[in-house]
């Protein structure tokens, strides 16, 4: 039982650090694009498309955290055991 409380609080934490961590990153690359475009509007195109890209790789670590949350919390042989002593009760 004690497993499967330390696998969500493990979860809970895993995906708390990912998404602060991919909203840091993500923040930093806005400001640093928008930076950009203002001090050279007529590279705004490139600039957006080099942002969406970059931004769209920094939600994929949090979407992966989450899958590892995921699996933290639903995957593990101890499920079963804790489930069925928690229906006993």
């Amino acid at each position: 039982m004690e497993f499967l409380v330390g696998s969500v609080w493990a979860a809970g934490l895993a995906i708390g650090i990912a998404a602060f961590g991919c909203g840091l990153g993500q923040g930093i690359g806005l400001n640093g694009a928008m930076s950009g475009i203002s001090r050279n509007p007529e590279a705004a195109g490139k600039i957006q498309v080099n942002m969406l890209i970059g931004l769209a790789l920094i939600e994929s670590l949090c979407i992966y955290a989450l899958v590892v949350s995921l699996i933290l919390m639903y995957a593990h042989p101890a499920l079963e055991a804790a489930t069925a002593a928690l229906g006993a009760h």
